[in-house]
């Protein structure tokens, strides 16, 4: 007699409803309550699993794109979101308020748009938006925080470990605004972090601060040094940056022989835990804080970085504007 064969059922893809953000802004991570952080990371899953079931949650809804810097991921995972999601953006890039206040600017987009999203040079700029503006503002990025890349790169860690807490999160390089949301949204999620910086470039010892009481809530640890192998050693995922970041331009030189020791290669990723995976938030500088060797690696995993940037910001527009 034949055998049968079964076909395997097929589980609908998990829909899962967009909760409300407290805050009407996202200007820096903590603007995400901590349970709020766990709720995106799991609606960034669902929308990348099934986004026709949330094709239509903006539909008529208009946002402003306002970029000071230029961009590749962010404005076209932001755009793309946007549209993905049902709604449109319009996008104006210059300096912001070159050529009126500010507050002037705000309270023109708010009567037009939905919502503002800024990549700006000052975090100054995110705040006064958010001040004079009526409808959400999201950090796209300024020079302190960089929320929308943490939680690209938590979903990313999230899906390769399948478990947040425990884990240990090494960066190493300029402690810069990548640097900074990591270590603060790490803290809240129970994920060990260690970040190693030449003496003089570590995160703002406020921002270390605000980390250290996150993590003794939730167990996690925090460590800052100028020791890159203490920083990756038994790490399961190690992050780098860009040594001079757009507006430092005139530092690039300097900064290139001072942050030398800290590239990431393969020697200092041997230091890690054999299955650890290499994040960069791109564009990356290779041969500068990392070697071609390392990001071309079966270990790296910066393209899948880049991809959860339109799914986690598909879930923090569901929950600030669904």
């Amino acid at each position: 007699m034949a055998a049968v064969r079964q076909s395997a059922l097929r589980v609908a893809p998990k829909y899962v409803a967009p909760r409300r953000m407290a805050a009407r802004d996202l200007r820096s991570d903590l603007d995400l309550a901590t349970e709020e952080l766990g709720s995106l990371l799991e609606l960034a899953v669902a929308v990348k699993n099934a986004p026709h079931q949330y094709a239509h949650a903006l539909d008529g809804t208009y946002l402003t794109l306002l970029f000071e810097k230029p961009s590749l991921r962010t404005r076209m995972t932001f755009e793309l979101a946007i549209k993905q999601l049902g709604g449109d953006a319009v996008l104006s890039t210059g300096r912001i308020a070159e050529r009126e206040p500010l507050k002037d600017i705000a309270r023109n987009l708010d009567r037009w748009t939905n919502g503002i999203i800024a990549r700006t040079f000052s975090q100054q700029t995110i705040d006064d938006l958010a001040y004079w503006s009526n409808v959400p503002v999201i950090n796209a990025l300024s020079d302190v925080f960089h929320p929308c890349q943490a939680l690209a790169d938590f979903q990313t860690l999230q899906e390769r470990f399948g478990e947040l807490d425990g884990l240990k999160l090494a960066f190493v390089g300029d402690g810069n605004n990548v640097a900074q949301s990591l270590m603060l949204d790490a803290a809240r999620l129970g994920v060990n972090f260690a970040v190693a910086t030449p003496q003089g470039y570590a995160p703002t010892q406020n921002i270390v601060d605000q980390a250290m009481e996150f993590a003794a809530q939730s167990g996690s640890q925090i460590t800052v040094t100028d020791d890159p192998a203490v920083a990756v050693a038994g790490a399961h995922a190690v992050y780098t940056d860009v040594w001079a970041s757009m507006g430092q331009e005139n530092q690039a030189l300097p900064r290139r022989m001072l942050f030398r020791p800290w590239q990431v290669n393969e020697q200092l990723m041997a230091a890690a835990l054999p299955d650890a995976v290499f994040m960069h938030c791109l564009p990356a500088h290779r041969g500068d804080e990392v070697s071609d060797a390392v990001i071309e690696s079966p270990q790296s995993v910066v393209f899948e970085q880049a991809e959860n940037r339109l799914h986690a910001q598909k879930a923090l527009l569901l929950m600030l504007l669904s």
